[in-house]
């Protein structure tokens, strides 16, 4: 057995021009493995740093650490689907599963937004925190180009005008949630825009162009007619989407109302943003995948609750 691996060992090293016993006598110093290097548990704990004085605010940082977290993991499960060139309806249900289940726990982990934190403590540190926003998260804006053709995060009001054609800086700023950040008269992009299309907009245009023809959406097209019919499949994608673009969705709107409405006059979002109209589905019908839906589920986008949203075999 020991010559076995030492055999797979020299040949692994040969395929790479390294000599095997060089790298063998390096394990002779090498430390231990502990679970504190491996997870990096120093660096990760130190990444707290509030900005008053109020212990909610630490709750408050390390739930929008953990959310940024998961969704490094969701952009880590599409990209094995994005880049699969062999790709099986069963390999991508199952991905498309494990992403559902990290949303699912990112819309249950508002009850500690919701009930987790005092609403006189949020409301005070929540000032110092402007104009920086949720909607400031670019590894969610990824999640969203890498989930959909560009076409269905448009502003709803635009897309008629916009096509594969369209030079991509137009379609990013004909994105839904660039309304968010606009002033509505004259059309002046608000702080919080600004800073986050300074820090990012070039990324974006990157990222858009490399999932053009990779999205979810585009690589289930790319599928033989056979398993594009496949119900495990369609199932997760239906799934997937409504638990993004509503779940989750209202799981935040929820959340925050709880704080911005709870004084005498309703608050605004620390971004200035008009957040119910943002935020709340039924205005923008944010769907990924609308061909697997009815005509009926649309209108009903974040209106009716779509608990039964699989496609039943008949």
């Amino acid at each position: 057995m020991e010559d076995n691996i030492y055999k797979d060992l020299k040949a692994k090293y040969d395929a790479i021009g390294q000599n095997v016993d060089t790298h063998l006598r390096g394990l002779l110093y090498a430390k231990p493995m502990t679970y504190w290097d491996y997870i990096q548990t120093d660096a990760l704990l130190n990444l707290q740093t509030q900005r008053t004085t109020l212990p909610d605010e630490m709750v408050f940082i390390m739930y929008h650490q953990i959310n940024e977290l998961i969704f490094k993991m969701i952009l880590w499960e599409i990209k094995q689907v994005a880049f699969n060139e062999a790709l099986t309806t069963h390999f991508f249900a199952q991905r498309l599963d494990r992403i559902s289940r990290y949303f699912d726990m990112l819309s249950s982990s508002f009850e500690i937004m919701g009930e987790g934190m005092e609403v006189e403590q949020y409301m005070q540190f929540r000032d110092t925190l402007t104009p920086a926003s949720g909607f400031q998260s670019a590894q969610y804006r990824m999640v969203e180009f890498a989930s959909t053709e560009l076409i269905n995060l448009i502003d709803i009001r635009f897309r008629a005008t916009i096509d594969r054609n369209t030079p991509f800086s137009h379609a990013y700023d004909h994105l839904y949630w660039q309304a968010a950040g606009k002033d509505h008269q004259t059309g002046e992009k608000s702080t919080l825009i600004q800073l986050f299309e300074e820090r990012y907009m070039d990324d974006f245009i990157t990222f858009m162009k490399t999932y053009n023809t990779l999205n979810l959406w585009s690589k289930f097209k790319s599928l033989p007619e056979e398993d594009q019919a496949n119900l495990e499949l369609r199932n997760a994608m239906r799934h997937y989407d409504h638990t993004v673009n509503v779940l989750w969705v209202m799981a935040h709107f929820d959340a925050a109302a709880k704080y911005l409405d709870s004084g005498d006059e309703e608050a605004e979002a620390t971004g200035g943003s008009n957040w119910k109209k943002y935020m709340h589905p039924k205005y923008q019908k944010r769907v990924f995948f609308p061909e697997l839906w009815s005509q009926e589920e649309l209108d009903n986008w974040g209106i009716t609750n779509l608990k039964a949203h699989k496609i039943i075999e008949h």
